[in-house]
């Protein structure tokens, strides 16, 4: 009677622990619940996508690809996606518009896209069949999972419900073992299944009497599991990586709710520390997290205020090159100062992010407008540079000095005129317009060399001439025939140096005017007609000659013109002092003056005639 006494004191006792075992589980499962995720909080430090080219937004969608994390994924590819397809749609418009304006219409333009789109599409749709598939899967392995644990639980029933046997405890302890190796559920049945499995081994302890000692050693055997999970939560508080504390929490959490009971003295005790060491770790996570938002905000007031001050250059305009690359040179500055400063709140990343690439890309966006009408205008430039070096080129062998050197210097000016070309053909078309006019000077130079040195010899062979002109006149042995041999000696010399031709023409006209002074047996008439006659072979032999007989030829009707009034003039006179007395030395005069008149007028008539025949 006293045994059975003590059997039954110990199955109370069995009772009440089964009991409180049962609540410290609860605890156990609401605390792992309240904390399970709880990494998910801690945000990994935001990549902003919004300044990558279409190729590295392609190269990301790839990468994700292999990742199995698609919570992250899908958060990258909501971020992404609107970007790629924004540039996508940019490249389109601009394909449309050259299929346009090359000649084709609209209804028969179809774009195709490069490799980055292939690569882009072919992932983003390897993506959702694997997030499909492995949604599927999960679904599947929960299900599977209800099921097993489902027949687990008949299983256990039938074990808690028979009778008591050397082998059930240890049958039983096998039991929960299989039922900690299934994964989870689907999540509307996992707490009716455990509130099932719970119990049904509340039921089983209530129901053991003769293995007490048993179940005291396997609780002691769980009380060192316990107590180990403690000492690795305790451990955690000094892990650096928090995210990486909580993870391993997590894992230590969901062993410590699958260990069974421990002995009753123990229970409240492990489970404090345990407890006390899981909420170091979050305290601590709650410490990360919110240093981490001071720090977010911080960049969030640094960022806001370089957005502002970026938004002055998606305005700027200039014409010239210089002033774009200093206001390059400035936004890039403002673009390390950005990229120093750290990750921004999720809830504010996009607004500032938006605000401060879309100055920045409205920017260089001007800028390439800027360089591309400037490329245009250089492509013009070029043309009309090439053109004038084919000019150039055509003149280059040109033996008609004075004249092409004329030509070419208005191309060279033209050539000043023309703005800059593109920098690759720049060298070419210069030094190919150079060595065309260097060619036709050097050649031009080595002429003139010659031409000099004909020249100096011309000129001292005409101041031989006037020597012997002034020496003849000097020995008295001047005669036409003398001077017709010398003037046509003098007048088929070629030309003399610029600086001496007036000097040797007044020297040889001077001597010319000697020599015809003092040919023996001349009249003054004669004479004369015979400096005309050798003024007029002069002019006939000089380049501009036409132009100085038409003008010689003016000269002298105006002359005649003058003597012809003159005579008339004195003519009417003459009638006039004929009707008065005593005017008879008047009359004498004027008839002088008449004679005289005449005989002059009818040299220039005659001189004119001898200019006609020329």
């Amino acid at each position: 009677m006293e045994m059975e006494r003590d059997k039954r004191e110990e199955n109370v006792q069995e009772a009440g622990l089964v009991e409180n075992h049962g609540n410290t589980l609860n605890s156990e499962i609401d605390l792992a619940d309240h904390h399970e995720g709880a990494d998910d909080t801690i945000e990994e430090e935001h990549i902003d996508y919004s300044n990558y080219s279409k190729v590295q937004l392609a190269n990301v969608i790839r990468d994700l690809a292999k990742d199995d994390n698609f919570k992250r994924v899908d958060n990258i590819i909501r971020e992404i996606k609107p970007l790629y397809d924004d540039i996508r749609e940019k490249e389109k418009a601009e394909a449309l518009m050259k299929f346009i304006g090359s000649g084709g219409i609209e209804e028969d333009f179809e774009y195709k896209g490069d490799e980055s789109d292939v690569i882009f599409d072919a992932n983003i749709k390897l993506i959702r069949d694997r997030k499909t598939n492995h949604i599927r899967l999960q679904e599947e392995k929960k299900n599977d999972n209800l099921r097993r644990k489902q027949e687990l639980l008949e299983r256990i029933r039938v074990v808690a419900d028979s009778q008591n046997s050397d082998e059930q405890f240890e049958q039983f302890k096998e039991l929960q073992k299989e039922w900690k190796t299934i994964g989870p559920v689907p999540g509307t049945q996992a707490k009716t299944l455990w509130a099932n499995y719970h119990a049904l081994v509340d039921r089983f302890y209530d129901n053991q009497s003769i293995y007490f000692e048993l179940k005291e050693l396997d609780r002691k055997r769980n009380l060192e599991a316990k107590l180990d999970l403690c000492a690795r939560a305790e451990k955690l508080s000094e892990v650096e990586i928090i995210k990486d504390a909580i993870r391993e929490l997590n894992e230590l959490h969901h062993e410590f709710k699958h260990i069974g009971p421990v002995p009753k003295d123990d229970k409240e005790v492990v489970w404090q520390r345990f407890k006390t060491a899981s909420d170091a770790v979050y305290a601590k996570r709650d410490s990360y997290l919110q240093k981490l938002q001071q720090e977010l905000h911080g960049n969030l007031d640094l960022k806001a205020k370089l957005s502002d001050e970026v938004q002055e250059f998606s305005t700027f305009n200039s014409d010239r090159i210089k002033e774009w690359n200093q206001k390059t040179k400035e936004i890039l500055d403002i673009q390390k100062r950005w990229e120093v400063i750290g990750g921004l709140p999720r809830a504010k990343a996009k607004e500032i992010n938006k605000k401060f690439w879309g100055a920045f890309k409205t920017f260089f966006n001007n800028k390439n407008a800027f360089f591309k009408k400037l490329d245009e205008e250089r492509e013009k430039n070029l043309q009309l540079k090439n053109e004038l070096v084919e000019k150039a080129l055509a003149l280059k062998e040109s033996h008609d000095w004075e004249k092409t050197s004329n030509e070419l210097k208005v191309l060279q000016q033209k050539w000043k005129e023309v703005g800059p070309v593109p920098e690759k053909f720049r060298e070419k078309v210069f030094k190919e317009f150079k060595d065309a006019c260097d060619y036709f000077f050097e050649q031009r130079r080595t002429q003139h060399g010659k031409v000099e040195n004909e020249q100096a010899e011309n000129l001292r062979l005409k101041e031989d001439i006037c020597t012997t002109l002034e020496s003849h006149a000097a020995a008295g042995t001047a005669s036409p025939e003398v001077l017709k041999e010398l003037q046509d000696q003098f007048n088929a010399i070629g030309f003399v140096p610029r600086k001496d031709i007036s000097a040797i023409r007044n020297r040889y006209h001077e001597a010319v005017d000697k020599f015809v002074s003092r040919i023996q047996g001349f009249s003054e008439d004669d004479k004369s007609k015979l400096l005309l006659e050798n003024q007029l072979s002069d002019l006939k032999n000089d380049p501009m000659a036409d132009r100085k007989i038409f003008q010689k030829e003016q000269a002298i009707r105006k002359k005649i013109s003058k003597v012809e009034n003159d005579i008339a003039l004195w003519r009417n006179n003459l009638e006039f002092f004929s009707r008065s007395q005593n005017a008879e030395s008047v009359r004498i005069e004027f008839n002088d003056k008449i004679k005289e008149a005449t005989e002059h007028l009818k040299q220039l008539k005659d001189q004119l005639k001898m200019l006609k025949t020329i």
